[in-house]
């Protein structure tokens, strides 16, 4: 290795020495030289250097470290591999063109919305600014990418009429104490089906849930939630400590697929459509904002972190804006 390493300094010098001073340099080299250990950079980096695999799995436990939910680090893993899949190359040699490219070739293939790409984009975002703060690259190539413009939709809420409709079709217990519950209480699908039978206070109608990140908070269902919760688990034969499981034996934990696939084919038979899970929640934040709940009470009901994501809510349906008109204007 010494030898090669004074070849090679010998070679780029003999465009400017003489033959005699190329000689005096070997001399000296192979004397200086001989006093250190030579290794090959070439060799150290490519050891030292991480895989695009290895880097992967290094933020993805980085946002398990932070709170991530399961599925939400197994999206950001399947999204950032298709990334790799389409552009096979060092990700720490990614340019901005390259992301700009992949994102629009993403939204043409799949005829994707500007929510997902933006979704997209914020996941990318999120992954090279963590390589930028650990050093692995100089400067993010997301940073001049900058959000996608989505516009404000107005997304459907069910009516009193339509929830009444969906309790009428109703022929199991199970499925009827699932409505009350989503709909007085604002809870995620998967928090729901996380619920087991002690956690359920009937004295103050309360339960506690795990949300996102695994924080903790209370939630609060009304009457009729808790007559049809009671008849639901005084009917039940089973030893399973989930509160909801599933109608047939041997009775497992009913899922959030399950949950969805249920509430569609109720929503198909009261002929309302897009009856999803979420659809409750935001009806009850809806209701709630309507009547005046202050927006600060509506967040921690709903356990938004950011009041923004709250405040989506508040312009989903214009009655209070109708109203205040009516009261104020006309």
């Amino acid at each position: 290795m010494k030898e090669k390493l004074i070849l090679e300094i010998s070679n780029e010098m003999a465009d400017i020495l003489t033959v005699e001073q190329i000689a005096k340099l070997n001399a000296v080299l192979l004397k200086v030289v001989g006093k250190y250990t030579v290794t090959n950079d070439e060799v150290k980096t490519q050891k030292t250097e991480e895989s695009n695999e290895e880097l992967l799995r290094s933020f993805l436990s980085a946002k398990q470290v932070e709170g991530c939910s399961t599925p939400t680090i197994r999206y950001y893993g399947s999204m950032i591999q298709q990334l790799y899949k389409t552009m096979p190359k060092r990700v720490t040699t990614y340019t901005t063109e390259d992301i700009r490219a992949y994102l629009a070739v993403f939204q043409r293939k799949r005829k994707a919305s500007r929510v997902t790409v933006d979704n997209v984009r914020r996941i990318f975002s999120s992954f090279f600014a963590w390589l930028e703060e650990e050093d692995y690259i100089i400067k993010s190539p997301v940073r001049r990418i900058h959000k996608v413009k989505t516009g404000a939709q107005v997304k459907e809420v069910l009516s009193d009429e339509s929830l009444e409709n969906l309790r009428d079709i109703c022929k199991e217990t199970r499925d009827l104490a699932i409505i009350d519950l989503l709909s007085s209480t604002g809870m995620r699908v998967g928090e729901l089906v996380k619920l087991n039978r002690d956690d359920i206070n009937f004295n103050e109608r309360e339960c506690l849930v795990y949300g996102k990140g695994n924080k903790e908070r209370i939630v609060y269902f009304n009457a009729r939630a808790k007559i049809h919760l009671q008849e639901y688990l005084n009917s039940r034969r089973d030893k399973n400590k989930a509160l909801f499981v599933s109608l047939a034996k041997p009775h497992r934990r009913l899922q959030i697929s399950g949950v969805e696939v249920r509430l569609r084919k109720i929503g198909k038979e009261a002929k309302i459509p897009r009856v999803h899970p979420h659809k409750f929640r935001r009806t009850l934040a809806t209701m709630a904002i309507d009547k005046g709940m202050p927006v600060e009470q509506v967040q921690k009901l709903l356990g938004h972190v950011k009041i923004d994501t709250t405040m989506h809510y508040a312009m989903v349906s214009q009655n209070n804006v109708k109203i205040s008109h009516r009261k104020f204007l006309s």
